[in-house]
């Protein structure tokens, strides 16, 4: 299957597979290596409407973009149209190419805030969030959700149609309830509803592993791209349809030593070691002797000498 292009408003995305957000690890220098692999559009981490609004530094942080990863989405939770409209006016004026909002994440601790996966439940609510958005900045608008709440309420269908209608430029849809976490079985049968009941593009998520995994979503579904979170982690060339599943050794320490590259250019390295660390032992997943790799990559107690170990590996 040949892959194309489609557009989100006035944004063309000129490769259909698409980093979505991921709390932890779409950071700037994560996103620019996986454009650098072929990502078409990448995602940001979930931003807090109210941190950017108060003008928190950890949130604007999060906010920071670079031209070499464009186009790039910035993603917005909240559950308060007025200041999710108010946030959505502060990144009119950054250098984001689209804003989505979350109405998909299912952590407990966003749910109790009335956001993420609870707006499907409430989707009254979830219009006037979404005209709000719209109406505050000239920026494609995406809505990020879930089939539905539980097994037993599978809205999405009508929900995205609602999203669509209150001006969202696209719909991306992970193909689980809010019941079933992360874990459950997907269903990709109700992105195909949502594809054929909307003008917009529609973007399939979930359990999708390797490139031949996602030209098969978009062959079953007609969804126009594809994203792909959990499964990039550690292997951004899963964006490139010219890699084999399992790459080799040097292929994956290739990869590895690229991202400590952007930390090291867009990142307090030494404030964020632990979580540098826990990135960089995923490349190294499912290759012989890996586990003791990530074990020594643990044990390094300064970004100098991860990095230097990474280089005696090659």
């Amino acid at each position: 299957m040949q892959t194309s292009s489609f557009s989100i408003g006035s944004v063309t995305i000129q490769h259909p597979f698409i980093l979505a957000p991921l709390a932890g690890y779409t950071d700037l220098p994560f996103r620019i290596l996986c454009k650098e692999y072929g990502a078409g559009l990448v995602y940001s981490e979930m931003v807090s409407c109210h941190g950017l609004v108060r003008q928190q530094p950890k949130t604007l942080n999060m906010t920071a973009t670079s031209p070499d990863e464009t186009p790039v989405a910035l993603q917005l939770f909240g559950a308060e149209p007025d200041i999710m409209g108010e946030a959505a006016a502060i990144l009119q004026e950054e250098a984001v190419d689209i804003i989505d909002i979350n109405m998909g994440c299912p952590v407990r601790k966003v749910i109790k805030k009335g956001a993420g996966s609870s707006l499907m439940r409430t989707p009254n609510l979830a219009r006037d969030i979404i005209e709000q958005v719209v109406k505050n900045s000239s920026k494609p608008i995406t809505v990020k959700i879930r089939t539905g709440w539980d097994h037993n309420s599978i809205t999405a269908p009508e929900f995205a149609k609602m999203a669509e209608e209150a001006g969202a430029s696209a719909i991306a849809i992970h193909a689980r309830t809010w019941t079933d976490g992360f874990s459950g079985e997907v269903d990709y049968s109700v992105i195909k509803q949502v594809k054929d009941n909307l003008t917009i593009p529609v973007m399939g998520n979930g359990d999708i592993h390797t490139y031949d995994e996602g030209l098969q979503l978009m062959a079953t579904t007609g969804c126009d791209g594809v994203m792909i979170g959990r499964a990039a982690l550690g292997a951004p060339w899963i964006f490139a349809d010219n890699v084999y599943i399992e790459p080799s050794l040097r292929y994956r320490l290739k990869a590895s030593r690229r991202y400590l590259e952007l930390v090291a250019r867009y990142q307090p390295v030494d404030r964020m070691l632990g979580k540098i660390k826990n990135h960089t032992g995923k490349y190294f997943k499912g290759v012989h002797a890996g586990s003791s790799i990530r074990q020594a990559i643990m044990a390094r107690n300064s970004f100098t000498g991860l990095v230097q170990y990474i280089e005696s590996l090659t």
